[in-house]
């Protein structure tokens, strides 16, 4: 007997991605016979708790993309459900210790987007030092390169800069990966215990993170977003760096305390910042940032890529496949 899955997501049934699901984990199998038949369908987070709890009885896993206030009482009142997987890289919109406590594990996308948001992080680091923004706001206005501030020596490469990375896991490896033909100077600092060999493999250098945030002319940031790491950048450590060094975030906006960014930037503490997140999203018209010179921001749009869907599609249903055969699960997401 196929066991259940819940595709729990706001309104109407989503056909379209049941359909998507179902073939993909029908690829996956081929023509092998041992594996697990599992059944998808979907119930409507919009529901209240009670229906919600009624509709989602026997399933053994819920996929979920938003933030649901009901998780928790559904998790305490379904005996069977052992996981909730998301379709995102981050978790900060769970209450992961919750969910725990019910009995309930939580797994991400297992770094399904790791490569675009690396890429991306790049992308906003040659954007702020090239003034990109800047280059393409005048050409689309008619007056090719004249309202671009600054001369070429206002423009800097890449080419031995120090790139200090805040977090070296799925994402910050891959941008030190992508950044060794760049001849740029790389380090890192990571509070978890990484394997020498996995360390070797990205080119960086671990150092204490005070020394990246005072020697590094890029600080890029690839942390997750919890208790421990929201405003992991404020005053204090904004004020350690370099006067013309650049903070980049790709990672969640709450990881730098806004307003002190704002206030260092204003008092030319650091020469710019690459965003591709801000706290609160959407950032408000009024933001002093929007108006800032050598300040990109990008809508959260680090993720999306044709290839991330398909490694989180395969990264989601190969857990599944682990689930309902008994095994061990992967790209689970402690309580911190």
């Amino acid at each position: 007997m196929p066991v259940s899955v819940v595709l729990l997501s706001p309104g109407a049934a989503n056909t379209s991605q049941l359909k998507h699901l179902t073939e993909a984990l029908a690829r996956m199998k081929g023509c092998s016979t041992g594996d697990p038949e599992i059944s998808f369908r979907h119930v409507d987070a919009d529901l209240e708790v009670d229906q919600l709890v009624e509709h989602c009885q026997g399933a053994i896993a819920l996929l979920v993309h938003a933030r649901s206030a009901s998780l928790i009482g559904m998790a305490q009142r379904l005996p069977d459900l052992q996981l909730v997987q998301t379709f995102t890289a981050g978790t900060d919109w769970l209450d992961v210790q919750g969910l725990a406590d019910a009995g309930v594990k939580v797994a991400d996308n297992g770094g399904a987007n790791a490569i675009a948001v690396a890429e991306i992080a790049i992308a906003l680091m040659v954007s702020v030092f090239h003034r990109l923004d800047q280059q393409f706001a005048s050409v689309q206005a008619g007056a090719w390169g004249s309202q671009v501030p600054g001369s070429g020596a206002d423009m800097m490469t890449l080419e031995g800069k120090r790139v200090g990375l805040v977090g070296l896991g799925r994402i910050g490896s891959r941008v030190a990966k992508r950044l060794a033909g760049w001849e740029c100077d790389l380090v890192f600092y990571d509070n978890a215990s990484l394997d020498p060999n996995y360390i070797n493999a990205t080119g960086a250098l671990q150092v204490s993170f005070d020394e990246l945030l005072q020697t590094s002319d890029i600080v890029s940031l690839h942390v997750p977003l919890n208790r421990l790491t929201r405003h992991l950048v404020s005053d204090h450590e904004l004020g350690l760096m370099q006067s013309e060094s650049v903070l980049i975030n790709t990672c969640r906006g709450a990881v730098v305390d806004e307003a002190a960014l704002i206030r260092v930037l204003q008092g030319g503490g650091i020469t710019g910042a690459g965003l591709d997140v801000t706290d609160p999203e959407p950032i408000a018209a009024d933001n002093p940032l929007l108006q800032m010179d050598r300040v990109v921001i990008t809508p959260h749009f680090a993720a999306r890529a044709r290839q991330s869907g398909a490694h989180g599609t395969h990264n989601i249903l190969s857990n599944l496949l682990r689930l309902a055969g008994g095994e061990e699960l992967l790209h689970i997401v402690e309580p911190v």
